[in-house]
């Protein structure tokens, strides 16, 4: 899947782009902030997802590294870069990740109907990989057997 495509070829991200990913973490939009309380600590299916991420020279709005899925919450300023974002998504897809974008009053109008599009792609999927129990977990070592 996308992550597999990613981590082929690991890049540094430059200092500049790790600065400016931590300056829109804390001045998130409305909408941002909406959808992150949705999103975070795996509320949704178990999958964890990461805000403001830099991949490659851009910073994704959310993404889940292991469903490949990036989505991005568009304000008004989108629809005079409708090209740009175009670029972007078909950049993003080149590394196997898929794109979902809403419009900020989307989210803030119908956050239950954004988590459920959200909800109906990653039902596709496999779900997320549990971390392996610990060496003896979920052993009785005072049962019969061991």
């Amino acid at each position: 899947m996308g992550v597999e495509a990613m981590s082929e070829k690991t890049t540094r991200i430059r200092a500049s782009t790790k600065q400016h990913s931590r300056t829109l973490r804390r001045e998130m939009t409305d909408a941002e902030k909406l959808l992150w309380r949705h999103l975070r600590m795996e509320q949704i299916g178990g999958y964890k997802f990461r805000r403001q991420h830099p991949v490659g020279n851009y910073i994704l709005d959310f993404v889940c590294l292991e469903a490949a899925l990036v989505l991005e919450v568009d304000g008004g300023q989108h629809a005079d870069s409708a090209d740009k974002d175009m670029i972007r998504t078909q950049w993003l897809e080149t590394k196997g990740l898929h794109v979902i974008r809403f419009w900020n009053n989307e989210v803030l109008n119908n956050i239950e109907g954004v988590t459920f599009v959200i909800w109906d792609y990653l039902s596709t999927l496999q779900p997320p990989s549990q971390p392996s129990p610990c060496m003896g977990e979920g052993v009785n070592k005072w049962s019969e057997d061991a």
